[in-house]
């Protein structure tokens, strides 16, 4: 009986450093076949939903989405009738703060340069968490659970520390960028939405924007208060009126006093699994 071929994908925006991640690995494991080797972030999602591949290795700083970003929307994408979920492992330049997320979240982590000897351990473990898996196996949204709680743990650990608590913000209406500065009281905002450079803020009858990045935003709200239910939504908790389920699992939601539906990403699925 033939032994399937282990497969990989990299995502790695550096390409000298993604070659010589691969000739590393060609010689810690000569049997896996890397299947495609991104330089950014949305590549490395749509490869991974394309290939299926069993191991990832993805670079935490990446254009568009960050490694851990990239993760947790395949993780939302990821078909949960299909292939297991690939084995992570993330590429990241010496971070005390990232390296401890990591050990805490016991999610395998190379640093850079990468260590043939580090190397080496993280192969023996993968190929056992390979080896491991039922034949057969299929992801279901029970197996898939303890992956997104270490995601969702080690995005936390990524927004930092908490700043202080935001009462107002200068905001833009859309029509009229800086022309007209109106400040937006924290208790009138619905829900936050990220676009493009921008970031939606929402209140029962109005809209405007502001610059401020979302996860920068994020350590500025009470999590009490506003709960994050997808990559860029942040909705204020207490308006959530109805929290529906469509036929193939997908979770939406919708706010008093707003009449469109939101959402909701499977990360954050289990914020609603009481109701």
């Amino acid at each position: 009986m033939n032994t399937p071929v282990p497969t990989a994908l990299i995502a790695e925006d550096e390409p000298l450093l993604a070659a010589a991640l691969q000739t590393e690995l060609a010689r810690a494991w000569p049997e896996l076949r890397v299947l495609a080797t991104v330089g950014d972030g949305l590549s490395a999602v749509r490869q991974a939903l394309a290939l299926s591949p069993q191991v990832l290795f993805f670079d935490i700083r990446m254009p568009g989405l960050s490694g851990l970003e990239a993760a947790a929307e395949l993780a939302d994408q990821w078909p949960a009738d299909g292939a297991p979920f690939p084995a992570l492992v993330f590429v990241t330049a010496f971070d005390e703060y990232a390296v401890q997320a990591f050990d805490a979240q016991a999610v395998d982590y190379l640093l850079k340069p990468v260590q043939p000897s580090r190397l080496q351990k993280t192969v023996e473990k993968l190929k056992k968490a390979i080896a491991d898996r039922p034949p057969a196996a299929i992801e279901t949204e029970a197996t898939l659970e303890p992956v997104l709680a270490r995601l969702r743990g080690l995005l936390a650990a990524e927004g930092g520390h908490a700043a202080p608590r935001l009462g107002a913000m200068a905001a833009s209406l859309p029509g009229a960028l800086g022309a007209s500065i109106r400040m937006v009281p924290i208790d009138e905002v619905a829900y936050f939405e990220a676009a493009d450079k921008y970031l939606r803020v929402l209140t029962a009858g109005a809209e405007y924007l502001i610059r401020t990045p979302l996860k920068e935003l994020l350590a500025q709200l009470d999590p009490q208060v506003f709960w994050q239910i997808h990559r860029g939504t942040v909705v204020r908790a207490s308006l959530i009126d109805t929290v529906t389920r469509d036929e193939a699992g997908k979770l939406s939601l919708s706010l008093r006093g707003r009449p469109e539906r939101l959402a909701v990403s499977r990360l954050y699925a289990h914020l609603f699994r009481a109701m």
